[in-house]
């Protein structure tokens, strides 16, 4: 499936999801408004998403002089990748992670933590900006960003039900109970959509990124670093907006438990292990 299948497969669910709950608030009216609501919300998605998520994570815009060595290490990666330079943000955020995002690669951002900048060495780092690259290429970035922002808006709708209660077709009070599941099962049910599309992404911007920066152990030992220093150190924004926690490189959650059921990325280990195969030649790239 081709990524602008894909990208109109993901804004119909989640448009009919928008419709689905906006009928269990205010029956036909409800599903209408919701209609109209969730079709804004896409436009919207497509041209902002991007500026919205990196305003989330307060991530600000950095240059061949302000960081010389990260800006030049993206150019030469995007070069060796026939890309578009992208514009280059920096995270203020001690956990260390990496995302890319924009609607196309001539509209594209790629965005390094501090935490990940002085964790990595130049090569693993190298690695790192290089899978974000990939997602440029293979065009993920408008299908996670949009995600992002449609699961978020989701969020609110639920969180509508349940203060103001369903209505049924004819605008009477549903049981109340039907609003606790509605702000329960439709955040999840847009989890579900995010994570049917982004766990495949991961392994192919692991493999690409191999290919483009030539060293896949490097990029192999920096998903290891950033998974056992990510996990004790908690990233706000993350934790605020848990919908953008499928466009970084390793997941920034910090909760276990249930929440590992519904994972956005493949195992570290599965992706570590293909990287050492795809540097032995046991797997193509």
């Amino acid at each position: 499936m081709n990524n602008w299948l894909k990208t109109t497969v993901l804004m119909a669910s989640i448009l009919a999801l928008f419709m689905f709950v906006g009928g269990l608030i205010g029956g036909k009216n409800g599903m209408l408004l919701a209609l109209l609501f969730g079709g804004a919300m896409n436009v919207f998605a497509y041209w902002n998403s991007d500026k919205m998520v990196l305003h989330m994570y307060n991530a600000h815009e950095v240059d061949e002089h302000t960081a010389p060595e990260l800006y030049g290490m993206v150019r030469d990666l995007a070069g060796r990748a026939g890309l578009p330079m992208p514009r280059v943000y920096v995270i203020e955020e001690d956990q260390p992670n990496a995302f890319a995002t924009g609607r196309n690669p001539e509209h594209a951002a790629v965005a390094a933590t501090t935490g990940i900048m002085r964790l990595l060495s130049y090569r693993e780092l190298r690695g790192v900006m290089a899978h974000e690259l990939t997602h440029v290429q293979n065009r993920d970035i408008l299908i996670s960003t949009i995600s992002a922002t449609m699961a978020g808006a989701i969020s609110a709708l639920a969180n509508f039900a349940l203060f103001f209660g369903g209505r049924d077709e004819n605008g009477r009070s549903v049981n109340p109970i039907a609003g606790i599941l509605i702000a329960l099962l439709a955040p999840l049910a847009a989890s579900l959509i995010q994570m049917a599309i982004s766990r495949a992404r991961e392994f192919g911007a692991d493999a690409g990124g191999a290919q483009i920066s030539g060293d896949p152990l490097s990029l192999a030992n920096a998903l290891s670093k950033i998974e056992a220093y990510a996990s004790g150190i908690p990233m706000y924004a993350a934790e605020v907006h848990p919908e953008t926690a499928q466009m970084m490189i390793i997941n920034p959650l910090t909760g276990d438990g249930l929440s590992n059921l519904f994972r956005t990325h493949p195992t570290t280990t599965e992706r570590v292990a293909r990287l050492h195969a795809m540097a032995s030649g046991q797997l193509n790239y």
